[in-house]
């Protein structure tokens, strides 16, 4: 088994403990606190990972570029910019379309990877790419109870354009994390993901707290004060963001996040066995396309 995989799916893992630890600070941090928390708590672990891989590895600091600190800065900003509009997009009443097609990231991963990097997919994989963005939004129509008729008259309106621009800055800014990691010509993968993490955690960090500084300046207290529920967020995310950036140094970012939708499995699954919340045709529908297209691309490797 290739490397990247077993790296992926722990990712998704962690990623999805991160997200059920982010609900617990709902009516305690605004959705922008909750937001932040990721990379101020986070950060400490990238730290503490980059000290340890220098330590272990032997080797001395990486030596940044100016093409480094480009696509670093470029792809922290676009992960904000992803919150931003994800923010934007909740702030309508009926945003349930936009959100089912703020799920099509995968899609602009691989435009974006080709366009930039010149990441090129096989066949196979783009067969699977294909069935998981169309379970995807099975998935995402199910559980927002919205039928095919609504996302085809809502194509055209302001809350699903903002979705589709939530998944192009999404996208875009996975594709810049992989390009920040390989401009460092390191033949040591696992250096350079932390290294770029940690510079990208260390942006990211400034440019939100400024952000929240300006806009919801007593968020920043609330933040401090409740640091326990925080601090399992960011350690959670901080796991999750080493397998994503490890993953990224290794592989093609479409295999990568395509695979990485094992996240939903494990949420579907945690909502059956321990939530016993009732799912629909649809969403069972929708895993099911998701679970072949991750059997497709496993093979396919």
């Amino acid at each position: 088994m290739e490397l990247w995989i077993p790296l992926t799916i722990a990712a998704a893992f962690f990623q999805n403990i991160r997200s059920a630890m982010q609900k617990h600070l709902k009516g305690k941090l605004s959705t922008l606190g909750a937001a932040y928390v990721r990379f101020l708590y986070g950060l400490p672990v990238a730290l503490a990972y980059f000290v340890v891989v220098i330590r272990i590895e032997n080797n001395s600091l990486p030596a940044g570029n100016t093409d480094f600190l480009f696509y670093a800065l470029s792809g922290g900003i676009c992960q904000i910019m992803f919150t931003v509009f994800l923010l934007w997009l909740f702030s309508f009443h009926n945003f349930a379309v936009g959100t089912t097609f703020s799920k099509l990231e995968t899609i602009m991963v691989a435009v974006f990877g080709l366009l930039l990097l010149g990441d090129r997919l096989t066949t196979p994989v783009v067969l699977a790419i294909a069935l998981s963005t169309l379970g995807l939004v099975v998935l995402s129509a199910g559980q927002a109870r919205v039928s095919f008729a609504s996302l085809i008259t809502g194509l055209w309106r302001l809350p699903t354009l903002i979705g589709l621009a939530c998944a192009a800055w999404l996208g875009m800014s996975v594709v810049l994390f992989r390009a920040a990691s390989l401009s460092l010509g390191l033949d040591n993968f696992l250096l350079a993901a932390a290294f770029t993490l940690l510079v990208v955690l260390l942006l990211q960090t400034a440019i939100m707290g400024i952000m929240i500084w300006l806009r919801e300046p007593e968020e920043l207290r609330k933040v401090i004060i409740h640091w326990r529920p925080a601090a399992l967020v960011g350690i959670s995310g901080g796991l999750a963001s080493i397998g994503w950036f490890s993953a990224f140094t290794l592989q093609n970012a479409t295999y990568v996040r395509a695979l990485g939708q094992i996240e939903l499995i494990f949420t579907f699954i945690a909502t059956l066995l321990f939530f016993r919340e009732k799912v629909s045709a649809a969403e069972i529908a929708g895993i099911a396309m998701i679970t072949l297209a991750i059997v497709i691309i496993l093979f396919a490797n």
